[in-house]
C-alpha cells in the first residue's frame, strides 16, 4: 500500500509537471487553457471513471482516476496562478466540510442508523446554504451540466420537499398518460416547437414516475440502452453467420431475430 508520504511525492511532482506544461517554455496549447476550458473535460473524465468502476478492472479505474486528478489539479494551477485559490485551499474547504457534516464522528452527535446519518447531512448542508437570500432558488444546488436525467429527478425531489409534488403512483401515471396524449395532440399539429416541449413534459413526467418507483432514471435508462446494444448485437451476429447485412434484412426477419433475443433474456 502505498504510504502518506510517497502520495505527497507523487502528488508534488504531477503538480510540477503541471506547471512545467504552463511555463513559457512549456507546451503551447496547455498555456492557452483556461478554467472553463478544461472544465469541459471534467464530465467526460467523470463517466469515464465510471465506465471503470462498472467494469470492475482496477488497472482502469486507477487510470481514469489519475486522468480525472490531473483536470483537478490543472483547474487549481491556473487559480494559483490567476491568485483566486490554491490547492491547499481546496482540500483545507472540503476537509471542514467533511468535518462539519459528519458531527457523530468528529462531533457529540448520536447516531442510530444510516438513515440518521443521510438525514443529518442534508439538514446541515440546508443550514450551510441559509445564507443565502430567499429570493435564490430551491434548486441551484443542482448542477446545470448534469445530464438531463439525473437533473430532471434531482429537481422534482427538492420541489417534493417544497410541497410541490402528487399524493399517489397513481396520479404520476395518470399525468404520464396526459402527457402522452398531449404529445399525440402536437403530432398531429406538426408543430415542431409544440412536438419537443410535449416530449420534455412526457419525459419529466417518466421521471417523476421512476421518482415515486423509487428508481434511478439514469440508471434505468443506461440498463434500456446497454440491453438495446445487446440485442442489436446478437442480431447483426446471427445474420453475419448467414451472409446477410442488416440492412438487407426485411423487418419481418429483424422483428423475428428481436424476439429470439429477447426470449434469450439477451
Amino acid at each position: 500500500m502505498t504510504s502518506i508520504h510517497d502520495a505527497q511525492i507523487q502528488l508534488r511532482e504531477l503538480i510540477e509537471l503541471i506547471q512545467k506544461l504552463r511555463a513559457p517554455d512549456g507546451c503551447p496549447w496547455d498555456q492557452k487553457q483556461t478554467p472553463q476550458d478544461i472544465g469541459k473535460y471534467l464530465l467526460d473524465e467523470s463517466y469515464e471513471v465510471l465506465d471503470a468502476l462498472v467494469e470492475n478492472n482496477p488497472r482502469h479505474v486507477q487510470e481514469e482516476l489519475g486522468d480525472l486528478l490531473f483536470q483537478i489539479l490543472f483547474i487549481a494551477g491556473i487559480a494559483t496562478e490567476s491568485g483566486d485559490f490554491t490547492l491547499a485551499d481546496i482540500m483545507r474547504t472540503v476537509k471542514e466540510k467533511m468535518i462539519r457534516r459528519h458531527p457523530h464522528v468528529f462531533g457529540n452527535v448520536k447516531v442510530n442508523s444510516i438513515k440518521e446519518v443521510k438525514d443529518n447531512w442534508k439538514e446541515i448542508k440546508k443550514e450551510e446554504q441559509s445564507s443565502q437570500t430567499e429570493n435564490d432558488s430551491p434548486f441551484r444546488s443542482v448542477p446545470r451540466s448534469f445530464p438531463s436525467l439525473k437533473r430532471a429527478q434531482k429537481i422534482s425531489e427538492i420541489a417534493s420537499r417544497h410541497g410541490l409534488d402528487w399524493t399517489t403512483t397513481d396520479d404520476v401515471l395518470q399525468k404520464v398518460h396526459e402527457e402522452l396524449e398531449e404529445l399525440d395532440g402536437a403530432r398531429k399539429s406538426g408543430k415542431p416547437q409544440q412536438i419537443e416541449e410535449e416530449i420534455g413534459d412526457l419525459l419529466f413526467s417518466l421521471v417523476n414516475l421512476c421518482r415515486f418507483l423509487s428508481v434511478d432514471s439514469e440508471k434505468a435508462l443506461n440498463g434500456s440502452i446497454d440491453k438495446f446494444i445487446r440485442r442489436f448485437s446478437y442480431i447483426t451476429n446471427r445474420l453475419d453467420a448467414h451472409g446477410h447485412a442488416t440492412l438487407q434484412a426485411t423487418p419481418e426477419i429483424l422483428d423475428t431475430l428481436w424476439n429470439e433475443a429477447k426470449e434469450k433474456r439477451i
